[in-house]
């Protein structure tokens, strides 16, 4: 959580608790049941619930609508800001679990989401 403050620049915990909370349970239904139990292993206890007591999604939605979900969720969100709350959150559990199992959740992803890992992604050569 303090990484998640650090990184979002919060007021306080209870907001950093708040965007996490609401960002994992987003984000929870995107993962393969495999890695997201991998995940929640090395996640605190509070962000462990909100990311596995999802439901897998039915249609994975690209990066930039994966933002627009979290910003229907938040009281007075916008796009942008809504990807910087997504980005604090995604940027701290990409440091938290490493390379190995970020490329492993990215690579279950669809295209764009790298970016709000805190990751360059590039676009293979035409």
């Amino acid at each position: 959580m303090a990484r998640v403050g650090e990184h979002g620049r919060y007021a306080s915990d209870d907001e950093s608790q708040r965007v996490v909370r609401i960002v994992l349970s987003e984000f929870g239904g995107h993962l393969a049941p495999d890695i997201r139990a991998e995940l929640a292993q090395r996640l605190p206890a509070p962000a462990v619930e909100a990311l596995t007591f999802q439901l897998p999604v039915t249609k994975p939605l690209t990066a930039s609508q994966f933002v627009d979900a979290v910003a229907r969720r938040m009281e007075d969100a916008t796009h942008a800001t809504a990807r910087w709350d997504v980005s604090s959150v995604l940027s701290a559990i990409a440091e938290l679990c490493g390379e190995e199992l970020t490329d492993r959740v990215l690579a279950g992803l669809p295209a764009g989401y790298a970016l709000l890992f805190g990751r360059g992604e590039l676009s293979p050569a035409a």
